[in-house]
């Protein structure tokens, strides 16, 4: 399809009208040049997609389709072939169902417990983040159809998400809150991007041009559409203007006139709306040349695959005594609401309306199962009826599991959490229960961290966060050991709420939302502070052991353009087949910056049968070892010693090698008679050009000998407080003792040559 031709033979008011949306959910058509319109879905974790004859508000039903886990769970799986199996599934659905581009993933940074969506997002790591979200794009988009990643950018809270600003230093959005988007586009380019709701840095996100033009495309190289997120437009002129292509939903035709009235005014360059509808376009066709609306949609095979992709997800946080696995042979007792009706999704835009679910209570039959309803989730207060019979079932049984977590009301798309509690009546209620049987199991349906103030009474927590539709037939296999559990946490569990780093800060002051805690996000900050914490970031249990051995760097001396191969023997040291997953995290050993102790940089899932071992690499490259430096607005490496380290999680790391590793990239330096000499003998260069002012200085700073020392002037002035004085005196404080003009004309001389002038 020649597009540039079909642009030039469009009218201006014909060009205006395809950056915006039909109706809720669909593109325009143009029919008198054959252009289709064409259907997007919410997603990440299936569809949404609603009646070809539904609202244009759409707020009518969808059809019914599968729920896969959600973010907060894929995300502990740790695997990235994973992630590209769901997608390859969430893309035959999109092809069955004639739709264009499914509305995900969403790779927001998990900053603070409480953002409501948080569930949809991956992780408080955006290594980790990328990477997932890279792999999900791969499946989903060898279907040939689009993904739209989203919210760019900065958008790590629900609360005032349609006009708070996001206040973030240059450092921390390179760092954390841009590179996961980074890593997907680069790595998969994704067909679309969703630019966020809210402003970064006083600009809105839908008409920023150095978010959307000069970072997303003119250095990540993003070939593709930006849509915004619904209604997330203020200025639509200055949207074309700073890249922003597809209006989402309709604007009736509102904005479309404004777009027509810059171009007839001059305000707005046409080449930019023609530049615009050429992205649009490009897709449009990328699906419709490809669409394929015969492929099969078995709902019941993705329905046991979504079981398998759940029970991959889930966290064993503890197993006291080896409670865990269960046996089939035992009178067990289940006890909470979530065992019959579990909460497996999220509310908001990506909730799914499901064919079917299996909860655990139907995946047990045939098992000595007995049923407490122990709680109900429409209040927080404790109902002792309730609990007396929980009590009872507890006391009959070999072991209780309590299914417990957050009610939908909790965690939702559109405002955040006030707290980081479960209900009191399920706080209750375990409590209960763990006086009544030595033998309780927790399992966990939550989008993101709990306090667990019952934890010591407890012999073991399963985390299943949000697992789909399939949750239950995916926690019976865990629980009674036969799937080995394998998650990893994607995002620490902080004792109490007040531990996060944004804690102060959290939600801003009016519409302004300071990340004051910058790179510290998640186990960088609790981590650097050497704080307890519940649960840290990476930390999983199995049913069986694993042994890291023997780690080896294929080189201990690179420059920051070679790359260093790290491998690791990983060994099954238990008696039941299961996966691990081998973490690598890097650490400066000396910054001249403020760096976290160790950021996650690679990890793998490795399936191992008892006694089998293997041989994991990593390759590290630049970005392995680089932090973003804002002199030079680039990523730098600084040259030193890193540390490669191998660990079970970020608190638990079993091996450490060295690598030095030599920077590049020089630095510009500039100097002034305000520069201290600490900082002038660190460049080589500047100290030979010092040497003849030091030399004259010597007098001055060096101690006298022993001869001429009192004992008095010893203790007012020791050694270590003259070179102190010297270091942090700047270079015009020479002046100050017993310079005349020679000297004055002599630094100027010496200024100029520290410049290279």
């Amino acid at each position: 399809m020649d597009i540039k031709k079909l642009i030039s033979q469009m009218t201006l008011e014909e060009k205006a009208g395809l950056c915006s949306g039909a109706d809720f959910w669909h593109t325009k058509a143009l029919e008198r040049l054959g252009i289709p319109a064409t259907m997007v879905s919410d997603g990440p974790h299936g569809l949404r997609k609603q009646d070809e004859e539904a609202d244009h508000l759409g707020i009518n039903d969808s059809i019914k389709a599968v729920c896969f886990p959600a973010a907060s769970a894929t995300a502990a799986s740790f695997d990235k072939a994973l992630l590209c199996r769901m997608g390859e599934a969430i893309g035959d659905s999109c092809q069955h169902e004639k739709l264009s581009v499914v509305l995900g993933p969403a790779v927001n940074i998990k900053r603070s417990p409480l953002c409501g969506r948080n569930f949809e997002y991956f992780s408080e790591d955006p290594y980790l983040a990328g990477k997932l979200s890279a792999s999900f794009i791969h499946g989903v988009q060898s279907r040939n159809v689009g993904t739209s990643i989203k919210h760019f950018a900065g958008n790590s809270q629900e609360h005032r998400r349609m006009s708070s600003s996001s206040e973030i230093d240059e450092r921390t959005l390179r760092e954390i809150y841009l590179a996961a988007f980074e890593t997907a586009v680069k790595e998969e380019q994704p067909w679309t991007v969703m630019c966020s709701y809210n402003r970064l840095n006083g600009i809105y996100a839908s008409e920023n041009p150095w978010l959307l033009t000069e970072v997303l495309r003119d250095e990540w190289g993003f070939e593709g559409y930006v849509m915004s997120d619904w209604g997330a437009v203020s200025d639509r002129v200055a949207g074309v203007a700073a890249g922003m292509d597809l209006e989402m939903p309709s604007s009736n035709g509102i904005n479309d006139r404004k777009i027509v009235e810059a171009v007839q005014s001059g305000k707005l360059d046409e080449s930019l709306l023609d530049q615009a509808v050429e992205r649009i376009l490009k897709i449009v066709f990328r699906y419709t040349e490809n669409a394929k609306p015969e492929t099969e949609w078995d709902k019941e095979a993705q329905h046991l695959l979504a079981a398998e992709i759940a029970a991959d997800c889930m966290v064993l946080l503890k197993n006291e005594g080896s409670v865990l696995p269960l046996s089939p042979d035992e009178e067990i007792a289940f006890i909470g609401e979530f065992a019959e009706k579990p909460r497996f999704q999220g509310g908001g835009s990506s909730h799914i309306n499901c064919f079917k679910t299996t909860s655990a209570l139907e995946a047990a039959k045939g098992l000595h199962i007995t049923y407490a309803q122990g709680y109900s989730v429409e209040t927080d207060s404790a109902d002792e009826a309730q609990i007396a019979e929980a009590v009872a079932a507890a006391k009959k049984a070999k072991a209780a599991v309590v299914f417990a977590g957050l009610p939908d009301v909790y965690e939702s798309e559109g405002y955040d959490r006030s707290h980081m509690r479960m209900p009191e009546c399920q706080n209750r209620l375990i409590e209960a229960v763990a006086a009544a049987n030595p033998n309780t199991v927790v399992v966990l349906h939550n989008g993101s961290p709990v306090e667990m103030p019952w934890l010591g009474k407890v012999k073991a927590v399963l985390e299943a966060y949000l697992g789909g539709q399939a949750v239950g037939i995916a926690t019976v296999r865990v629980l009674f050991g036969e799937v080995n559990p394998s998650g990893r946490l994607p995002e620490t569990f902080p004792r109490k709420l007040s531990d996060n780093p944004s804690y102060l800060f959290y939600g801003g002051e009016g519409n302004i939302a300071e990340y004051r805690e910058g790179v510290f996000v998640g186990y960088r900050y609790y981590d650097r502070k050497e704080m307890e914490v519940l649960f840290p970031f990476g930390h999983g249990l199995s049913y069986t052991s694993f042994e890291f051995s023997n780690l080896r760097l294929s080189a201990g001396n690179i420059s920051d353009q070679e790359t260093v191969t790290a491998t690791v023997t990983v060994k099954n040291t238990g008696d039941r087949a299961g996966k691990t997953v081998v973490q690598l995290y890097v650490g400066d050993e000396e910054s001249s910056v403020f760096r976290p102790v160790r950021e996650l940089k690679g990890f793998e899932k490795v399936e191992l049968q008892p006694g089998e071992t293997k041989d994991v690499s990593f390759i590290l490259d630049k970005r392995s070892f680089a932090y973003w430096n804002t002199q030079i607005h680039d990523w730098y490496v600084e040259s030193g010693t890193f540390s490669v380290e191998i660990g079970y999680s970020s608190r638990d790391i079993a091996l450490q090698a060295k690598v030095h590793v030599q920077s590049t990239t020089e630095l510009p330096r500039h100097y002034t008679m305000d520069s201290i000499f600490m900082d002038l003998l660190a460049d080589p260069k500047a100290t030979t050009i010092l040497k003849p002012l030091l030399d004259s200085m010597r007098e001055v700073f060096e101690p006298a000998s022993a001869e001429e020392s009192t004992e008095a002037a010893k203790e007012a002035i020791s050694d270590e407080m003259s070179l102190a004085m010297m270091n942090y005196m700047p270079l015009r404080g020479i002046l100050s003792f017993g310079g005349d003009e020679n000297t004055a004309r002599m630094l100027e001389q010496i200024l100029s040559q520290l410049n290279g002038n």
